[in-house]
């Protein structure tokens, strides 16, 4: 029986082929050469990008009127210039995508979804070039779109516990939310605690069996985007919260195919990321009606408290399971400049004289 990771690689590798069939044929030379390099999700991105892309430019662009998508050659994405990208980047402000057939969907892209797309279509280009099967890479001639930095939205400390407690009482949930309350209260907050508790991605957390636990040591073992497997370590509030689940977890009898996941829905499945990402918004609306809190907000304030109470951001890089320390340092780049400017008041040269 494959475990989630496993089964979550496969559906992934389902939902690519898919994905690839709508696009030229030689795109599948670039997902077979960049795949022992990228995650299973990283590649569709570059695929719904792509997907993106091919329909600009035999749509919008005269110059690739007389092909589809389906026929287009190679050897003509060379003929895009820097202009047509950078005419492709403001098309991204808003267009509408007809990838389908029954319906017609609006789309609009900020700053970093245009990078992100940009991004994507300089390694699609570069790919081809180092390969020699085109001589001109218009993509590396298009500037980076500027972004600007966004204030990390984090949970306060006082708001971390009024979020739990409010888990835990469910006191200003409707009426109809508080009859599901009284069957998840215990797992929700042994859910939450465990998110702001160790800092995991959600796909992280709803990937745990009850076997990745260990007690005696309070370590969880969890598999990281990249498929790299990790040990990572949590504290007693958060031993206390699913200790207290377990307990409940043994009283139910899963479906076929879900005996060994920790976290189990209502239906008596393995809880999915988007469950978690509903039942966090349930939550925190209650707490804070200023901040859009999602798993990954959480992993934020978690990822700040760690920072705040150690300094070490290469601990915080690793406990997060940030590859480059430097994706780090930029998401807390707000804090480390707070911690200086206290420094700069720390050191008294000349006590003034009253």
């Amino acid at each position: 029986m494959a475990n989630y990771h496993e089964q979550s690689t496969h559906n992934d590798t389902i939902k690519l082929r898919r994905l690839i069939k709508k696009l030229p044929p030689f795109t599948y030379e670039f997902f077979r050469g960049i795949e022992h390099t990228t995650a299973s999700k990283t590649r569709i991105a570059y695929a719904y990008d792509l997907n993106v892309f091919f329909t600009f430019i035999t749509t919008e662009l005269e110059t690739f009127s007389d092909v589809s998508i389906q026929t287009f050659p190679v050897e003509r994405l060379e003929k895009v210039t820097p202009d047509d990208i950078e005419y492709y980047l403001d098309y991204l402000s808003y267009y509408n995508n007809t990838s389908s057939a029954e319906e017609m969907t609006e789309r609009s892209n900020q700053e970093r979804a245009k990078l992100r797309k940009l991004a994507s279509l300089r390694s699609f280009y570069n790919y081809y070039y180092k390969k020699q099967k085109i001589t001109f890479n218009p993509a590396v001639l298009v500037d980076l779109p500027k972004i600007h930095n966004k204030h990390i939205v984090r949970l306060e400390a006082n708001e971390v516990a009024d979020f739990l407690d409010m888990v835990e009482s469910g006191d200003a949930l409707t009426k109809k939310e508080k009859e599901y309350h009284k069957k998840t209260r215990i797992r929700d907050l042994a859910l939450i605690t465990l998110l702001l508790g160790t800092g995991l991605r959600v796909s992280e957390c709803v990937g745990l069996n009850i076997d990745d636990i260990d007690f005696s040591k309070n370590g969880l073992r969890i598999i990281r985007k990249g498929g790299n497997e990790v040990i990572i370590y949590f504290g007693d509030e958060v031993a206390d919260a699913l200790l207290d689940y377990l307990e409940e977890r043994k009283k139910i009898l899963p479906q076929s195919g879900h005996e060994d996941a920790l976290f189990l829905s209502l239906q008596d499945r393995r809880l999915s990321v988007r469950s978690v990402q509903n039942l966090v918004k349930k939550y925190s609306k209650l707490v804070t009606s200023l901040k859009n809190i999602s798993p990954h907000k959480l992993r934020s304030t978690y990822g700040t408290a760690l920072y705040q109470e150690t300094g070490d951001i290469y601990l915080v890089a690793d406990v997060l399971g940030h590859q480059d320390v430097n994706t780090t340092k930029k998401h807390y780049a707000e804090i480390e400049d707070e911690r200086r400017r206290k420094a700069a008041k720390a050191v008294v040269l000349r006590e003034k004289n009253d």
